[in-house]
């Protein structure tokens, strides 16, 4: 029972901790939704797994860490943090708490930095006889993503494709319809690129006729 009990409270805890993602390069505002006011003795600090980012004592200034200097504010309203130009190092869990009579921690997130996807094109594979399905292949600029999708008038359904060893960490590569253009589109949390074509351009036939294929 008492082994139970323990495992609820650090699912609970686990539970209050915010996913945040950001692209590199750009400024991240880590906010403190509650009051925190500090008693003598109390010391207010921001962490990144066991590093400290900034501390604040009462009636003190804020003491940033050099790791982060030029780098981090902290808000005098509302003690939250501002983290400029992040890279992917500063990916981590980040903690606001407070020490003095018992630690209370009042902010968690769990911060991933990505980079911005890269550029996408959408090839033609094949179209049918009777041109009522396209084959398309949709891939990274730097090749390391490549799929394939067969669409027909309704939807797109991927039949496979090659992925490199390494790839973008949350990177997805997917095909749909959309106003009579394929559209091939590149994201992940934080950006998206796109490479459209109209489906009656892929599948024109060679004399001029108009394809049998419409998309509406």
């Amino acid at each position: 029972m008492f082994i139970f009990m323990i495992l609820g409270l650090l699912a609970g805890i686990q539970a209050q901790v915010t996913p945040v993602f950001v692209q590199t390069g750009t400024d991240l505002l880590l906010e403190v939704k509650k009051p925190v006011v500090l008693k003598a003795g109390d010391l207010f600090m921001w962490t990144v797994g066991r590093a400290n980012v900034v501390r604040l004592a009462h009636g003190g200034k804020p003491t940033i860490s050099s790791n982060y200097t030029s780098r981090a504010e902290l808000s005098a309203q509302n003690h939250s943090l501002l983290l400029k130009n992040v890279q992917k190092g500063d990916s981590g869990v980040y903690r606001a708490s407070v020490s003095g009579d018992k630690d209370i921690t009042v902010a968690e997130y769990s911060v991933t930095v990505l980079d911005p996807v890269s550029g996408v094109k959408l090839t033609v594979k094949l179209c049918s006889s009777d041109s009522t399905k396209v084959t398309v292949i949709c891939s990274t600029e730097d090749s390391l993503i490549s799929n394939t999708f067969t669409c027909d008038t309704q939807t797109c359904s991927h039949e496979g494709g090659e992925r490199a060893e390494i790839i973008t960490p949350g990177a997805s590569l997917d095909v749909y319809l959309e106003n009579g253009s394929a559209i091939c589109n590149h994201s992940n949390q934080v950006s998206s690129t796109k490479d459209i074509q109209k489906i009656e351009d892929i599948c024109r036939k060679p004399e001029g006729k108009s394809s049998k294929l419409q998309f509406d």
